[in-house]
Parts: structure tokens; C-alpha cells; sequence
């Protein structure tokens, strides 16, 4: 008799990938939100209600991305918020001008490798609890996912020590400045949905780096804000990786497109 898999549910599309990468071979997590809806926006359904109550364990970030889950997991007995463990690289977000804000946590840790890393040897731990069955799979596969996005990283690293400035939209992109040598110079807006102000224009025109600027945005921006910004070259990245189906390949593509921006 075969045992019954124990359902795992994990939040957004960022952590289902990594889920998938520690599953692979086994069933898949399951996912509560849609790719695109990292969790600032959207809502869930009462059929995710009632996934939540049915799975084992609900494995989020936490409320300062997921707010529009926080009603629901802050009190699940079943719920686990990466963000509570004392673990993971974060920083602080900051304004658009890129000036550090006090006591905030800039919350797409998945964007570090070592804290992708780190994220799926946590969900072979909880996968494990849920399906013993599964528990050696479940590492082996961890292991596997650490050495592939070693050899991403190291194969998205220059030998230039001086870190490239570049424009976001606005500043989803933190955590993989470090592996990519990358500086941010500004943002247009603190939120995606949100338009710049004129001012600001103003400000990343008077204080560019460089004559050809890289701006890193989540959708495709509008050509007249983009006329206002010239010269300038423009990649799509949404920070879910929502036009990905494997973390490696999405982070690795994203890398490249972005390197690309900046040539």
C-alpha cells in the first residue's frame, strides 16, 4: 500500500520554485498564489482557505511581503514564516534615492543564491516532517539545487571589481546586486504601481553615473517615461520570476538580461 502524501502548501510563486527544485520526483507543493501576485497584491480564495486548513504545513514569508496572507497564516497553527527564522542575508529597503531606511527589511530574499540556498535546504527539513518517505530525495535534491546555482553564480561573475550602477523601477533587485556587481543609483517610484514624480526624473537625470543607463523594471515601462530618461536601454524582470519554470534557469536568465542592459 502506497503511504498518502501529506500536502505542503508554500505562498507565492518565488518559493514554489525553490519547493519544486527540493520535490522534484515527488509531488509537487502546493502553490496559494498566481505567478505575479508575490503577495504586495492579489487575494486568496476560499478554496486556498480551505487548502490551508487541509495541508500540513503552510510555509510564507511573512507579512511584510505576503500582507494579503497575513490574515489568514499570522494565527495557522500549520503556518511557517521564513522571515521569523534568525537566518537569511537582508537588508534594509531604501528611498528612491537609494538612502538606507531605518528598521524596515527589504523583503525579495530569494533574488541572494545563499539565501536561495539556505530557503531550500529549510524546505527539505519541512518537507521531510511532512513525508518521512521522501526525506533522502528530499536532501539529495537540495545538494543538487546548491551546486547548479553555484555554477549560475559563478558563471554570471565578472573579473571587473568595479560594481556597474544601475536604475530600478523600483528596488526589488537588492539582493542580487552583490552576485552580479551591481550598484543602484536611484529608483523611479517606491512602488511598481506607483508613477514617478517629476522630481525624481529630474534627480536620476542630474545624477547619473554614466551616460548609458541600465533601467531594471518589473513590467514594461511607458515610452514617455522612458523619452524622459535617455539615452537608456530597459529589461523586464519581474522579481517573482514569473516567466520561469526552474530557479536556476530564471535566476541564470535574469543575470544575463540584466548584463546585457548594462552593455
Amino acid at each position: 500500500m502506497t503511504v498518502q502524501a501529506a500536502t505542503v502548501s508554500v505562498s507565492n510563486y518565488p518559493l514554489f520554485l525553490l519547493s519544486e527544485a527540493v520535490t522534484e520526483g515527488a509531488p509537487s507543493a502546493n502553490r496559494l498564489l498566481q505567478a505575479g501576485e508575490v503577495g504586495h497584491h492579489g487575494s486568496i480564495s476560499p478554496s486556498d482557505i480551505k487548502a490551508i486548513q487541509e495541508s500540513k504545513f503552510v510555509v510564507w514569508f511573512g507579512e511584510p511581503l505576503e500582507n494579503n496572507l497575513a490574515s489568514s497564516l499570522n494565527t495557522a497553527p500549520n503556518a511557517i514564516s521564513l522571515f521569523s527564522f534568525d537566518a537569511f542575508n537582508r537588508h534594509p529597503l531604501r528611498d528612491v534615492k537609494g538612502q538606507l531606511i531605518a528598521n524596515t527589511l527589504d523583503p525579495h530574499i530569494w533574488l541572494d543564491p545563499e539565501n536561495a540556498k539556505a530557503i531550500t535546504r529549510a524546505l527539505a527539513v519541512i518537507h521531510s516532517h511532512a513525508n518521512p518517505q521522501h526525506k533522502n530525495l528530499y536532501q539529495a535534491n537540495a545538494k543538487k539545487f546548491a551546486q547548479r546555482l553555484d555554477r549560475a553564480v559563478a558563471s554570471a561573475q565578472l573579473n571587473d571589481q568595479k560594481a556597474s550602477p544601475y536604475w530600478a523601477y523600483h528596488d526589488a533587485y537588492q539582493y542580487i546586486e552583490k552576485a552580479l556587481q551591481l550598484q543602484l543609483a536611484g529608483s523611479l517610484s517606491m512602488d511598481h504601481h506607483l508613477a514617478p514624480k517629476a522630481s525624481q526624473i529630474r534627480w536620476l537625470n542630474e545624477q547619473r553615473p554614466v551616460k548609458q543607463m541600465c533601467l531594471v523594471s518589473p513590467s514594461v515601462p511607458a515610452k514617455g517615461l522612458l523619452a524622459k530618461l535617455q539615452p537608456v536601454n530597459t529589461t523586464v524582470q519581474p522579481e517573482d520570476m514569473s516567466g520561469s519554470k526552474d530557479f536556476v534557469s530564471g535566476w541564470s536568465n535574469m543575470a544575463q538580461e540584466i548584463r546585457n542592459c548594462m552593455s
